[in-house]
């Protein structure tokens, strides 16, 4: 009827859990309804993981089965929320991952990632001072790896985690801030090229590059001077300036903004929090920075 063995049963009443109805003349005990349908329950609380003092509270109406369901639920959710970044970071350490730092990375709170994050913000943009609109919406960013990640967030979040703690890389962004900081107080335009013409332009370097490696044709090779020539030409008809040592120093005014470090930042910002695919150009930036263009 319960579903449960005599040797449980016996352990049940021995545990006061149960106990006896009655018991027959030669010793054995038996049970009424009642008392068939507190083992039922008692089963199914351990069935669903509950032990057996919280399972004794219940019986004896010291606590709400409802009570200790929720309990019980959100201790489930949190044993879920460890498996399943168990399962990521073996799945990305099976993928040739670094096991005890993606562990590390992947056991940290929400709160623990994004003083990560923060502690970058801090050092990079702390110092100088920028514009307010841009600093806030650096700042904003927030690191929300979900419960259930895939392996490329995991991956992606341990390589965000090493980017930002990386010294060369934020040495280069402090480079930005303080030119953002130098053009602001120059009332001078601290946008780096983009927008209409210029978006073309940057559009049109990256396809160039793109089109040079699939080629198979390398960076310093007669042929990639042909390309940088061709690129520089057209950033001259788009700045507006003569295309000889002059549209070098303007493209070399931009070269720490264009990092590719920087534009990879923000892809790997996108795959940890799911957003939409968003374009890498890291390959061929760092082929046009190897070919001599200082927009690379």
């Amino acid at each position: 009827m319960t579903g449960l063995t005599v040797r449980t049963i016996r352990f049940y009443s021995d545990s006061g859990l149960i106990p006896p109805t009655d018991r027959t003349a030669g010793g054995y005990r038996t049970y009424d309804a009642e008392a068939v349908a507190r083992l039922k329950l008692v089963r199914t609380l351990r069935d669903l993981g509950v032990d057996l003092p919280t399972a004794g509270r219940v019986l004896a109406r010291e606590v709400a089965v409802t009570d200790v369901a929720r309990a019980h639920a959100d201790a489930i959710d949190a044993q879920m929320k460890t498996l399943r970044l168990r399962r990521a970071v073996l799945r990305a350490v099976a993928k040739g991952g670094e096991m005890e730092l993606m562990n590390e990375l992947a056991r940290m709170s929400d709160e623990e990632r994004q003083r990560i994050l923060d502690d970058f913000f801090e050092d990079v943009f702390g110092p100088y001072d920028l514009d307010p609109q841009f600093e806030q919406h650096m700042r904003s960013v927030r690191i929300e790896l979900p419960d259930d990640p895939t392996p490329e967030q995991l991956e992606a979040w341990v390589e965000l985690a090493k980017l930002v703690q990386d010294p060369d890389f934020r040495a280069v962004i402090k480079r930005m801030s303080q030119q953002h900081e130098e053009y602001r107080r120059n009332d001078v335009s601290m946008t780096p090229p983009s927008g209409g013409n210029q978006m073309e332009t940057f559009n049109y370097s990256i396809d160039q590059a793109r089109q040079a490696i699939e080629a198979g044709i390398a960076p310093e090779s007669a042929e990639a001077k042909e390309v940088v020539a061709r690129v520089n030409a057209k950033w001259a008809e788009a700045l507006d300036v003569p295309n000889d040592e002059t549209v070098v120093q303007r493209l070399r005014e931009f070269a720490d903004f264009a990092d590719p470090r920087a534009e990879h930042y923000w892809v790997l910002i996108g795959r940890v929090n799911g957003w939409p695919a968003m374009p890498d150009n890291s390959r061929e930036r760092e082929w046009l920075r190897a070919a001599g263009t200082p927009l690379g």
